[in-house]
């Protein structure tokens, strides 16, 4: 009898860790957005929702129609996406309608995959797909272990009388929907007040002798020959100790910059540069190539720069970014 009550215990809870890491993830990500700076910046920011929107329509993306409605209304739907997330988050962890929250963390879930990460190649590097099929397990069993909906039902199940348990039931479930949602109202606004603007990126700087940075004496960590740089195009070198991949470029002859080579917005590699800019193969953030600035979202931030220095046919890299 115990062994049986055990494992029914452990069925019913079975899907609580991959609920907590959807529900945290996806609040997470919904107040990430709320208090970015650049998220609603509008089309001058290519890290913004709208500069998102207006590569993913470049890029052809299969929910194309969908995109095209957005674009006109980008400050209304991109709020609406974040507390969507929000929402989705919130609805998960505390298990409140929980099929419904988990249906719309999948439909959230396929709308990024197919605006995001669908050009990603091999698609297992991207996370959008799998968090699509993360979910579908619990829009099939729900949250029944742990939940609001199980204790609203566990409620319902004890009144005694049809009718007044049955508007009694609706009240309290009211009631939870309502305070849920004034909750997640509260932290998403908080959260929007609290942005900070973030600074713009350094231009590099051309020093005597062809070399570039900002420290002439700088310690070198890494170093490769000139002529091993060609211009437009870039050498990959590990960053001493830690392995790091650093790209050096040319970007105009006589004009050398080194940058890290590690995606700011998931730690991805940049693939080498190509028409001025790195792109990321992960969700396809751009970088220019002869600042490291963002050029195309989700990134925000740009590539961290190391500082070089050219002693003779040298080009020596800092051991660490500036």
């Amino acid at each position: 009898m115990t062994m049986t009550i055990s494992s029914e215990t452990l069925r019913r809870q079975a899907l609580l860790p991959l609920r907590l890491f959807l529900g945290v993830t996806f609040c997470y990500a919904g107040l990430l957005k709320l208090g970015d700076p650049h998220y609603l910046a509008g089309a001058a920011d290519p890290a913004s929702y709208l500069s998102q929107l207006q590569a993913a329509l470049a890029a052809h993306s299969p929910a194309a129609p969908l995109l095209r409605l957005a674009r006109h209304a980008p400050a209304a739907t991109g709020t609406a996406l974040a507390f969507g997330e929000l929402a989705v988050g919130l609805g998960t962890l505390l298990g409140l309608f929980g099929r419904v929250a988990a249906a719309g963390g999948a439909a959230l879930s396929l709308m990024l995959f197919l605006t995001v990460s669908w050009r990603t190649n091999p698609y297992f590097l991207g996370n959008d797909l799998p968090y699509l099929v993360a979910w579908i397990p619990l829009v099939l069993a729900g949250t029944p272990a742990l939940s609001l909906d199980s204790w609203l039902a566990a409620r319902r199940a004890a009144q005694p009388a049809p009718v007044p348990g049955r508007r009694r039931a609706l009240l309290e479930t009211a009631a939870a929907v309502l305070a849920v949602a004034g909750g997640g109202l509260l932290a998403g606004a908080l959260t929007a007040r609290s942005r900070k603007p973030v600074a713009a990126p350094a231009s590099p700087v051309t020093l005597p002798g062809g070399g570039s940075g900002d420290a002439a004496g700088a310690t070198p960590g890494a170093s490769v020959a000139v002529a091993k740089v060609p211009v437009g195009g870039a050498v990959q070198l590990s960053a001493p100790g830690s392995g790091d991949p650093i790209f050096v470029v040319q970007p105009k002859p006589g004009t050398f910059c080194a940058f890290s080579g590690a995606c700011t917005h998931a730690g991805c590699t940049v693939l080498p540069p190509k028409d001025g800019a790195f792109v990321c193969p992960c969700h396809d953030s751009a970088f220019d190539a002869a600042t490291g600035a963002v050029l195309r979202g989700p990134a925000t931030q740009a590539l961290p720069r190391y500082a070089v220095t050219q002693a003779g046919a040298t080009l020596r890299v800092a051991a660490k970014p500036e």
